[in-house]
């Protein structure tokens, strides 16, 4: 049966944690989630599980969790998909969540869906956008799509307090929006890199709950034999504060050597549009928009992409963006900071050339 949408409350992020270190996309979803606590006028609720984690409480109040729920048992020390599943849908049947959101990792992925089902409520998966205040919602609409916003307020009404999960459809061409009105919790996976870090509280101090999941031998159905950390070298684009990205204009497969050139003068890294990706010039965890990775950096130089939608949802959360595109009416232009008309594959040659003289002559 469904959870009584009268009595559940609050808005519960379940943290993700490997070897101890808590990832990037929990720190997001907190502060997303005081925004939307805020228009609710609920706690937010950071939930941890593992083996000896409590620590880590501290470090959930201080990127906004009101209160913090600890779901601890030894056995836990290493993520399985069966007794984490089990011990969640407990914490959710013990403080019945209003809404309750994940990273959409490859935990994430793995756990949510198995946790809906089990609770019986409905799962919005690799979100970009949520919102519970309906003026937020509508200028989210009017700047993102052609929507009519004056039939979704007569048939919704302007009070309408479901959460709205909003995420890419049919291939990233159209962005759909979800509601769960009738079943709770609401639940929702979240891209990485989506949402916005909040500023950190620190020494910030909040309730803490122990809570001893009821789990017994046959939910250790998987045994882990042995845990084998590839190295990887290559940094993940969401985390890179400079990043130079090439698109279709590029020209070819070759061409990104001079981009990764560019980047390395300026301590970044390379990411693609997806239509490079598709032609097997890059990898795919170098693709940028709405069926790749959101990203963030301080910089984003958009060398030879046009600056389709799904490209432009992305990245345009970055601080400063330049673009390079020798169509002076291509719609990157439009998000850019700096435009600059011409061929990229001239520019960035003279670019790099330019950048290591001034590098060389003011000794960086």
């Amino acid at each position: 049966m469904s959870r009584n949408i009268e009595s559940a409350k609050d808005i519960y992020v379940v943290a993700e944690q490997r070897d101890g270190k808590v990832a990037k996309v929990t720190h997001e979803l907190l502060g997303e989630a005081k925004l939307l606590a805020a228009d609710l006028g609920e706690k937010v609720v950071a939930v941890v599980i593992g083996a000896n984690v409590q620590d880590q409480a501290q470090e959930m109040l201080e990127y906004g969790a009101d209160e913090v729920v600890v779901v601890e048992d030894e056995r836990l020390e290493e993520y399985i998909t069966e007794p984490y599943t089990k011990a969640l849908v407990q914490m959710i049947q013990e403080f019945d969540p209003n809404i309750v959101l994940f990273g959409a990792t490859s935990i994430g992925r793995d756990l949510a869906p198995r946790i809906a089902a089990r609770v019986h409520t409905g799962l919005t998966a690799d979100c970009t956008h949520l919102d519970i205040d309906m003026q937020k919602y509508f200028d989210f609409l009017k700047a993102t799509s052609t929507a009519d916003c004056a039939a979704i307020e007569r048939k919704l009404g302007m009070d309408d307090k479901t959460l709205k999960m909003t995420r890419p459809a049919f291939g990233g061409n159209v962005m759909a929006t979800i509601r769960c009105a009738e079943h709770r919790p609401q639940m929702a996976t979240v891209r990485p890199g989506v949402m916005k870090l909040a500023d950190k509280e620190v020494g910030k101090q909040g309730k803490v709950t122990v809570m001893k999941p009821e789990l017994d031998a046959a939910d250790f159905n998987v045994e882990i034999v042995e845990i084998a950390k590839e190295d990887k070298k290559a940094t993940d684009i969401t985390e890179s504060k400079v990043l130079v990205s090439g698109g279709r204009g590029i020209g070819s497969k070759e061409f990104y050597s001079e981009l990764q050139k560019v980047a390395d003068l300026l301590g970044g890294d390379i990411s693609s549009s997806r239509a490079n990706v598709d032609a097997g010039w890059i990898a795919k965890d170098r693709q940028v928009g709405q069926t790749g990775k959101t990203v963030r950096p301080d910089l984003y130089m958009a060398c030879g992409i046009s600056g389709a939608i799904q490209h432009i949802a992305g990245m345009e959360g970055s601080e400063y963006i330049i673009a390079i595109n020798k169509n002076d009416s291509a719609p990157i232009f439009e998000v850019a900071d700096l435009g600059i008309v011409g061929d990229v594959k001239v520019i960035i040659p003279k670019l790099y050339e330019a950048l290591g003289k001034y590098k060389e002559e003011h000794e960086i």
